[in-house]
């Protein structure tokens, strides 16, 4: 029996144990040259080095956008449900924005910040690309930091209006500490949501890790051991995320278990 793997170009033998020997043999030697190939000859492991670098930048000060944009929105959308007669014109303009953002692929966005707005502007692809998911994620964020804040209950609040706080103090002291603990573990999905449509930045020439695997790709025609390494790069800082995640939400959840 003769089978061919696209992958694997040798011819696997399984009529004897010699010749399925051989072909483990064949196939550690084989993703052996190609690894070599694709990242030792020439230095080629700085292509994902470099991209990681871009994607966690990227990917931070994004997410740190993305927060204060959700947060000032969800605070004008909260508001404005308490007294529909109080902030009426920001609330338009949020619920526009919303509208933009969450109707319209990231990718486009991405495109339409780096060669519509930012066209003329002395900006580098970076600074465009931390502006464009920054300002995606924040749509995403100030509906659940909204859903968030409108999750305490209305007794927690005057509660502490009636013992004499203000309106700010009552809104940091009581309600944003409840509703963090209620909308972390969302806001930890969209920041691995984030981190992940940031592979789509090589539309605007950005080498992040996503770009680093298929240049890589290009240069030794070899798709397998550079495209699986790059998915497992996504995987470990994932997995690293998600660990981080839990031990904040364990815990900002530890009070609740005295």
């Amino acid at each position: 029996m003769n089978l061919q793997f696209s992958w694997i170009p040798m011819p696997l033998t399984a009529d004897t144990g010699n010749g399925i020997a051989q072909f483990f043999v064949n196939l550690y030697s084989n993703l052996s040259d190609q690894f070599y190939q694709c990242f030792i000859y020439q230095n080629r492991y700085r292509y994902v080095t470099d991209g990681l670098k871009n994607t966690l930048i990227i990917t931070f000060f994004a997410v740190l956008l993305g927060v204060v944009l959700g947060t000032i929105i969800a605070l004008v959308r909260v508001g404005h449900s308490n007294n529909p007669k109080k902030l009426r014109i920001a609330n338009s303009i949020c619920a526009l924005y919303l509208t933009l953002i969450r109707g319209t692929p990231v990718v486009v966005q991405l495109m339409i910040m780096y060669y519509v707005i930012l066209s003329q502007a002395k900006v580098n692809d970076i600074t465009a690309a931390i502006l464009a998911f920054g300002i995606n994620s924040g749509a995403y964020v100030a509906e659940v930091i909204r859903s968030g804040i409108q999750s305490v209950d209305r007794g927690q609040i005057e509660a502490g209006r009636s013992l004499g706080l203000s309106q700010r103090t009552t809104m940091v002291k009581i309600v944003f500490p409840q509703a963090l603990k209620n909308v972390l573990p969302a806001i930890g999905n969209e920041f691995i949501a984030l981190l992940k449509e940031t592979s789509v930045a090589g539309y605007i020439g950005i080498q992040d890790l996503t770009k680093s695997g298929d240049i890589i790709r290009s240069i030794t025609y070899l798709a397998f051991t550079p495209l699986l390494t790059t998915a497992a790069v996504y995987l470990i800082v994932v997995i690293g995320l998600t660990a981080v995640l839990a031990r904040l939400e364990r815990r900002l959840h530890r009070s609740d278990n005295r």
